[in-house]
């Protein structure tokens, strides 16, 4: 399918967390076909120059910065080197983040600590920093109706509850409120601030269940649109959502989830 592009983020220097594979690729994708300066954030190992190479290959401008979101001074580092690269920042995706499962009597610390430290705390660290470089700036209105805007990445588990992932489930539940926490003090700035929430995406982080027939099969009774949702999916509501065209738009999450929040058992009476 043939995608119209219409430079709706021309000329914004955009950070894009976690973007070397899943979501956030396909993200930075679609921000560099928008006309976007993108900056693809990753952990050492990860293929971020395939990335870069991509959208440099399709006449995008893209960089990537090593950086652990879960680390003050390397996200410090991550807002400086965007800045001295792009001159500033006028958009933030949040889209780092791990699951580390079990069931709940047997969850280690480690493990609890360590999914909020790089799904919630991550977002606080990176949404500061953010907010920061964009009081700064202010409002560049040849770019922007917004002085920035700020896209957090949550799920459906900030609304569905999730047995054996009580850790990742309470990280976006944290995200929700310190979405709309963020959105509601910095709104006056004409700042914005949104969450996604997708539900079922094929991702690599997920890749043994909807590569599986039978696994594949029980999903799909979760979701009334019958189909498992690909990283365009949530790029192209990215885009959205950092665009002018959602310029009233602040404190909302966004489902992209084919209506798994729909709760499908009860299609039937329940």
């Amino acid at each position: 399918m043939n995608i119209q592009t219409y430079n709706r983020l021309k000329d914004q220097p955009a950070i894009i967390t976690g973007a070397a594979t899943g979501i956030g690729k396909a993200i930075a994708i679609q921000y560099a076909l928008e006309g976007a300066k993108v900056v693809i954030n990753y952990l050492k190992g990860d293929p971020a120059d395939e990335v870069v190479d991509k959208i440099k290959e399709g006449g995008g401008d893209a960089i990537a910065i090593e950086a652990d979101v879960s680390q003050e001074e390397d996200v410090k580092k991550l807002f400086a080197k965007t800045i001295e690269a792009y001159g500033t920042v006028h958009i933030l995706v949040n889209n780092a983040g791990i699951q580390k499962d079990s069931g709940f009597i047997h969850m280690t610390l480690k493990d609890w600590q360590k999914v909020i430290d790089v799904n919630l705390t991550g977002q606080f660290l990176c949404a500061r920093e953010a907010a920061k470089e964009f009081l700064r700036r202010g409002i560049d209105e040849n770019v922007s109706n917004s002085a920035g805007k700020i896209i957090f990445m949550s799920s459906v588990h900030e609304t569905i509850p999730w047995a054996g992932h009580a850790n990742y489930a309470s990280s976006k539940g944290g995200i929700s409120q310190l979405m709309r926490t963020v959105a509601q003090e910095l709104a006056p700035q004409k700042i914005r601030a949104n969450s996604l929430a997708p539900g079922a995406v094929k991702t690599p982080i997920n890749k043994k269940v909807w590569d599986n027939p039978d696994s594949r099969k029980t999903l799909l009774k979760l979701i009334p649109d019958n189909r498992i949702g690909e990283p365009l999916d949530i790029a192209r509501a990215a885009v959205w959502l950092a665009s002018d065209e959602s310029d009233y738009i602040t404190g909302h999450s966004l489902y992209v989830d084919g209506g798994m929040t729909l709760f499908p058992g009860f299609a039937t009476g329940g």
